[in-house]
């Protein structure tokens, strides 16, 4: 909801000044543009896009030049590991920590002053994980607002400075 992606039947989403629930889509994009960035368990890309284009693609939506944009999205391909042979393939057949690192990259290339994260260390191994719980201090650090969902009780306990427990607020079927 915080997104945009699922509609509301009552009440308010407010980011910032604008209420998600009645935003004109228009509105919803822009938001996802500049302010609310996002990190999701499952990548979505368009086929035979490369990587680094993939990464890239939020800071070419604000402006940046290419060449900039690319350099950073190599660098923080890079600092998540992910083999540079990789970099000018399409994700689409990446393994799932290949492609949860993608997301990532995509999620904190740009400097969005909040971020929504759906399980942002599933599928990644120790070292990949600790790159990712970095990134988040980093970006907790220059101020940035996150909202997440972490079943790793380890990486909850390490960013976390509110816990909200939603299983009594779900069907026992979806908890």
């Amino acid at each position: 909801m915080i997104y945009g992606n699922y509609l509301t039947t009552s009440g308010q989403v407010l980011v910032g000044d604008l209420d998600i629930t009645r935003a004109a889509p228009h509105e919803i994009m822009e938001l996802r543009r500049t302010i609310l960035g996002y990190v999701s368990q499952f990548l979505r890309v368009i086929p035979r896009v490369p990587t680094v284009e993939v990464v890239a693609e939020p800071r070419l939506a604000v402006g940046i030049p290419h060449a900039e944009a690319e350099a950073e999205a190599r660098h923080l391909l890079a600092r998540l590991n992910l083999p540079e042979r990789l970099w000018e393939l399409s994700p689409a057949t990446f393994s799932g920590g290949e492609q949860q690192r993608v997301n990532v990259a995509r999620g904190f290339l740009q400097p969005y002053p909040a971020l929504l994260l759906d399980e942002p260390t599933a599928s990644l191994d120790g070292a990949n994980r600790e790159v990712v719980l970095t990134l988040i201090e980093e970006a907790k650090a220059r101020g940035c607002a996150i909202v997440g969902i972490f079943h790793d009780e380890g990486a909850r306990q390490r960013v976390c400075d509110r816990e909200v427990d939603v299983t009594g607020f779900m069907p026992a079927a979806a908890a």
